[in-house]
């Protein structure tokens, strides 16, 4: 077959888009750890990378394509429909259809919505972003009293920060605190407190924020019956 489609790169992003892909081999190869600066082509090697699984035979529908914004997700789902047109024809629109891509968090929710009923989730739960989720703990920040002490309480972006730190890197709050948020660390306490409402008022409203979207996956993946699916 050819391989027109690659003649375009560069040897080491040719290296890294042909690593451990053989023609009419779908064989998944070694893992590939690719580091590359800024203006490298990374995008363009990554889209590259994708159709040429696709055009040796890799099933779509196993390959996850993930990045930071929606927007550059959709771009490279784009470049990789052109790039296999190029090889396959027509058919690469129905194939790249069937790529998992998208952020992290998209990936994520749409994950859990289709395994919410194995792991204890209702399907219809809402999703907060970072501006919902700092209302929200400002609201409980508000409740417990926090927001009228005698010193000055952390500000509510603030509290989120800490929040997702703690959940996003599976550390004790003290350690948080101490490490990059020292001036806050004399209200440990409260913000414990704060915290544990904070996950009960999305519990009752059936909410997610990012960080969940992000840490329920992760579980997902720990459990062998889930993760072989």
């Amino acid at each position: 077959m050819s391989v027109a489609y690659l003649e375009k790169l560069n040897p080491e992003q040719r290296r890294a888009v042909e690593h451990g892909a053989r023609e009419n081999d779908a064989a998944p190869g070694t893992p590939l750890l690719v580091i590359a600066g800024a203006g490298s082509g990374k995008t363009n090697t990554l889209a590259h990378r994708v159709a040429h699984l696709i055009v040796n035979g890799a099933d779509p529908r196993k390959i996850l394509l993930m990045t930071f914004s929606r927007r550059a997700a959709a771009e490279m789902a784009r470049r990789v429909e052109r790039i296999a047109r190029r090889a396959i024809g027509d058919n690469a629109g129905v194939m790249t259809d069937a790529l998992w891509a998208g952020t992290f968090h998209g990936i994520g929710a749409r994950l859990l919505r289709d395994y919410a009923g194995e792991i204890g989730l209702d399907p219809a739960f809402t999703i907060h972003d970072r501006e919902d989720s700092t209302d929200l703990i400002n609201l409980m920040r508000h409740e417990l009293g926090y927001s009228k002490t005698e010193n000055r309480f952390p500000a509510k972006g603030s509290c989120l920060a800490i929040y997702s730190r703690c959940a996003n890197a599976g550390l004790p709050i003290e350690d948080v605190l101490a490490t990059s948020f020292p001036w806050c660390a004399v209200w440990a306490v409260e913000l414990k407190q704060l915290f544990a409402v904070y996950v009960e008022a999305k519990q009752r409203q059936n909410v997610l924020d990012y960080d969940d979207l992000l840490l329920y996956w992760a579980q997902m993946v720990s459990d062998p019956g889930l993760a072989g699916e």
